[in-house]
């Protein structure tokens, strides 16, 4: 079954101009939950979370927070990925089908997939998490000129096409050393944007993405360094600022990470001799 739309829905507001209210349609973007499982071979679907998001790439969703996770290992390891139809559930549940062989650790999982659309993967609380997926730290990646990440966010800005019809999404995408962008996701949840992206990657078979930029429209947290690092992408270019632990995975992983990147300049917390 191929992945549902819906990324908007109409609403009826009330305009206030100048002291004047004016009744109006308007067009704001879906939230709703998507809950995500995993079937290994023969197996019974085991839940493993429930993430608001935004419909649209529900598929990519689900493989890219599987690879984030440490589950997914292997570019053949995914047999199916499809929609449960279970009487109100249409479309808001989504199975991974994968090898027999692929292991799951399922009081990490547990533990660690507690989401919601605004904070990610809140059981997260310091480096050991992402040590405990695997994720090897990153060598080499491309030379990018300050010029070209400078240019990433006004070119995010420009693909995000959802957001011109309601002002309310984040969005994430992912380039090459010159800047043309392969991939733009939006979704309600930064996070979720990433893990689109993510799983995007690992459909074509393009992980580890260690010729690639990473950029997103708002700040770098933790959780979108720890999907980076997990995709094997050496650099992040954030609109925003970075958090402390955002910079710290940066460090640990060698990566690159720039933020407050806009026409005219940036900061670079980390791996700067990427940056030509």
């Amino acid at each position: 079954m191929s992945e549902r739309p819906g990324s908007t829905v109409n609403v009826r507001t009330t305009v206030v101009r100048d002291g004047v209210a004016n009744d109006k349609t308007d067009r704001v973007a879906t939230e709703e939950p998507l809950e995500i499982r995993i079937a290994r071979g023969p197996d019974e679907a085991l839940p493993l979370a429930v993430t608001m998001r935004t419909p649209g790439h529900d598929f990519e969703l689900a493989v890219g927070l599987l690879v984030s996770e440490g589950v997914l290992r292997s570019a053949d390891d995914v047999l199916e990925v499809r929609y449960c139809i279970e009487g109100e559930q249409l479309y808001n549940v989504v199975t991974v089908h994968v090898r027999s062989s692929v292991e799951l650790d399922r009081h990490h999982l547990a533990r660690n997939l507690t989401m919601t659309s605004a904070c990610g993967i809140c059981g997260k609380a310091s480096l050991d998490a992402i040590e405990a997926t695997n994720a090897p730290k990153i060598d080499g990646g491309p030379s990018v000129g300050s010029d070209v990440i400078a240019a990433l966010p006004d070119r995010l800005r420009e693909a995000q096409r959802i957001f011109d019809r309601t002002g309310g999404l984040h969005a994430a995408g992912v380039a090459d050393a010159t800047g043309e962008l392969l991939h733009v996701r939006e979704d309600v949840g930064r996070h979720n944007a990433v893990d689109k992206i993510v799983g995007a990657l690992y459909m074509e078979h393009a992980l580890p993405a260690s010729e690639r930029v990473l950029v997103v429209s708002g700040r770098a947290s933790f959780e979108i360094m720890q999907k980076a690092a997990s995709a094997g992408i050496p650099i992040v270019v954030a609109v925003g600022a970075p958090s402390s632990l955002a910079v710290d995975v940066a460090k640990s992983f060698n990566m690159t990470l720039a933020g407050f990147v806009r026409e005219g300049g940036f900061n670079i917390y980390a791996g700067k001799e990427r940056i030509a």
